[in-house]
């Protein structure tokens, strides 16, 4: 089988997940979420992903290192569970990266309309999605180094801005803790709030699976895959749930300007930076924000291309995308994945807030999903597979808290995307209905399309 490059080190890894995982979810879905949870549901509710998020991740690694590929779990869930499973996963991380480069974009032409404000967004979403297409077309090794940096850059922002933060908080009169008790908080809503932040702590926490999606182009994964596993978790997890802390603790939950997404003045970085530090800390803020938002727009065309590319290595797709340059770059997969993407340009038509919030909707569900398959996988994996291989000897890295971990991911997942029938509140459409569900009707309908086709040329 032909291969891609693997010019991927340890640090690329490292910063090709944080990359993909530090985007809109921490610079303008965090301050929403206080919102609509309330600060006490937000920082629950983004502490608890991110224990489910551990053990995902701990999954992932243990196969990536017994099997790199750039199937990722795509390739694990046809292995280990299922032919129609993997191919409909495949179909559904494909798609779920490929619009999370359209909710990227988007935010980004908000960033830019902060600064000029009489200018069509959609003339800076096609600067910016063309700027991403280009960097995508040279090798991995460049499109590793430039995420190396981007990625580091943004990391550099969000500790000053928790250590900033820290210092102003206890500045503030009781330290800020009166925002905790205004209201209903620190639970706002109640379960209402708390399950509707749910949805946006996935979708925050989504790309730290990119690991898996690069273990097929890294040298040594042995080694590297298990080291990125616990620094991207920790590094990540301290990010969202300190910022969340952070952000609480200086603004409070109902601050109208939170719940507005067609404005990037309203992301609670920018506010904090604007009320505390100034106008001109405001708009260096909103720069790193738009590196920010342009590097996770990178992560998701060069994670999307690549499943795609691994989809017509083994036939779930016509044989054109399994093809590849010189570069060793997968051109076909690259602009299949970029046509997804340019539905960017929809927002011109119904507003950049609207289209993010519907982006987001549809990408946390296909996140969602593709981790129940990375739970559902990796449980399989060690309960069919695994004995008549020689056991847990065998393993160069191994998952903690086995079978328990995985079945209590799975149980969570589902709970969650059950649930999210409520974030509707009593008078709903089918068309609200339709929307929350999509991404689960499409797998569903790919999933059975499969089986039955599979059942027919047996």
């Amino acid at each position: 089988m032909a291969q891609l490059e693997k010019k991927l080190q340890s640090r690329h890894i490292n910063m090709i997940a944080i990359g993909g995982s530090i985007g809109t979810g921490i610079f303008l879905a965090s301050g929403y979420s206080i919102f609509i949870g309330g600060p006490g549901g937000a920082l629950f509710a983004y502490a608890l992903m991110a224990v489910i998020v551990y053990f995902l991740m701990t999954s992932l690694g243990e196969m990536s290192t017994y099997k790199p590929s750039s199937g990722s779990f795509c390739d694990y869930s046809t292995t280990y569970v299922g032919k129609s499973f993997g191919f409909a996963m495949s179909y559904n991380y494909w798609f779920n990266w490929a619009i999370t480069i359209a909710a990227e974009i988007s935010a980004a032409a908000l960033v830019m309309s902060y600064w000029f404000p009489n200018i069509n967004p959609v003339y800076f979403s096609l600067a910016f999605f063309s700027l991403i297409f280009l960097v995508n077309l040279f090798s991995v090794k460049v499109y590793g180094e430039i995420e190396y940096w981007l990625s580091f850059l943004k990391v550099g922002v969000i500790i000053v801005f928790i250590i900033l933060g820290a210092f102003t908080i206890f500045q503030q009169p009781h330290f800020g803790t009166q925002n905790w008790h205004i209201q209903d908080a620190p639970f706002h809503s109640g379960w209402y709030g708390f399950i509707s932040v749910f949805l946006f702590a996935g979708f925050s926490f989504q790309g730290t699976e990119l690991i898996g999606v690069a273990s097929g182009e890294t040298k040594d994964p042995e080694v590297s895959i298990p080291k990125s596993i616990k620094l991207v978790f920790w590094r990540l997890t301290l990010f969202y749930v300190l910022s969340i802390g952070v952000i609480s603790l200086l603004l409070p939950f109902n601050d109208p300007k939170l719940a507005d997404q067609n404005n990037i003045s309203t992301s609670p970085y920018t506010l904090i930076f604007h009320k505390f530090a100034g106008m001109y800390a405001a708009d260096a803020m909103n720069f790193i924000i738009l590196v920010a938002l342009i590097s996770a727009a990178n992560a998701s065309m060069y994670s999307s291309s690549r499943i795609l590319w691994y989809m017509g290595q083994h036939g779930q797709t016509p044989a054109i995308f399994k093809r590849f340059n010189s570069r060793g770059v997968p051109i076909p997969a690259l602009i299949a994945t970029a046509l997804i993407g340019s539905l960017v340009f929809i927002s011109s038509f119904i507003g950049n807030g609207t289209f993010f919030s519907y982006i987001v909707q549809i990408s946390s569900l296909c996140g969602f999903i593709a981790w129940f398959g990375i739970a559902l996988s990796h449980y399989q994996f060690r309960r069919k597979f695994l004995p008549a291989l020689g056991g847990n000897s065998i393993l160069k890295y191994q998952a903690k808290f086995y079978p328990w971990a995985q079945i209590i991911s799975m149980l969570v997942i589902v709970i969650i995307v059950a649930a999210q029938f409520i974030t509707l509140g009593e008078h709903y459409g089918l068309w609200d209905f339709m929307m929350i569900y999509s991404s689960v009707i499409l797998f569903a309908l790919i999933y059975l399309g499969h089986k039955i086709y599979l059942s027919r040329n047996k």
